[in-house]
């Protein structure tokens, strides 16, 4: 009869080799949890095909005041040929308010604050419910679409520790055939580089760690083009 088992010899760490494997991987989470900050708010502009970086800025129109200063300053400082502001419908009721949707309101900002040597398009998203991000993103990419030119990079403004997942939700919704930049806006409410010092930046990093966790593990986007891909819901038939 055939032996059903095999002795081997394993190698074990001692106690003080597990202490020491503890105390390493506890140093390898604090410098990680130290650089989440930063990691969540990058600075990676698109190159494009020729070099020469992006023609089209797209900022997200749900920015602070704070936030669309500095989408100026990375207008001032690049080659853009045009600005396109994103962003649902304003749900928030206030009186006398005068846009309709984020996006209108940002592109209005940025034209009254200097943004005036090129175009500023905003691109409102409808109410959907599709995640607001994605569909800001689908929306933006058809209207780039149907301008005609062939676009192959784009750079996204974002807020802060959003901004990553962001990123990766343009990424998403425009395709590895367009290469998708990014800005992120420093938060002034904490330092990124203490984050966990502040309530603020605690909860502001540890949530879109979170969601950027769930992007990542969980969206799956609908197929390019669907209703599904708007809507979030299957079409009912005629």
């Amino acid at each position: 009869m055939p032996s059903l088992f095999r002795r081997r010899q394993i190698w074990l760490p001692t106690w003080w080799g597990t202490l020491l494997l503890i105390a390493f991987a506890a140093a390898a989470a604090v410098i990680a949890l130290r650089q989440l900050g930063s990691f969540l708010a990058p600075t990676d502009p698109a190159i494009g095909r020729d070099g020469r970086g992006a023609s089209t800025l797209i900022v997200e129109g749900w920015l602070d005041e704070d936030g669309l200063d500095d989408a100026i300053a990375v207008v001032a400082r690049g080659r853009y040929e045009r600005v396109v502001t994103s962003g649902s419908p304003i749900e928030s009721w206030r009186e006398g308010q005068p846009w309709p949707t984020y996006a209108e309101r940002a592109a209005d900002y940025l034209r009254r604050h200097g943004v005036n040597r090129i175009p500023v398009v905003p691109v409102p998203a409808p109410r959907s419910a599709q995640d607001r991000t994605f569909l800001s993103a689908v929306v933006v990419r058809d209207w780039l679409r149907q301008q005609g030119s062939a676009v192959d990079a784009v750079d996204l403004f974002s807020g802060g520790v959003h901004a990553r997942r962001s990123w990766l939700v343009y990424r998403i919704a425009f395709g590895p055939e367009v290469e998708v930049g990014v800005f992120a806006a420093r938060p002034r409410r904490y330092p990124l580089e203490r984050w966990w010092a502040t309530s603020d930046g605690a909860k502001s990093v540890l949530d879109e760690a979170i969601g950027l966790a769930w992007t990542k593990c969980c969206f799956w986007p609908p197929a390019p083009g669907s209703h599904e891909e708007r809507w979030a819901v299957p079409k009912s038939p005629a």
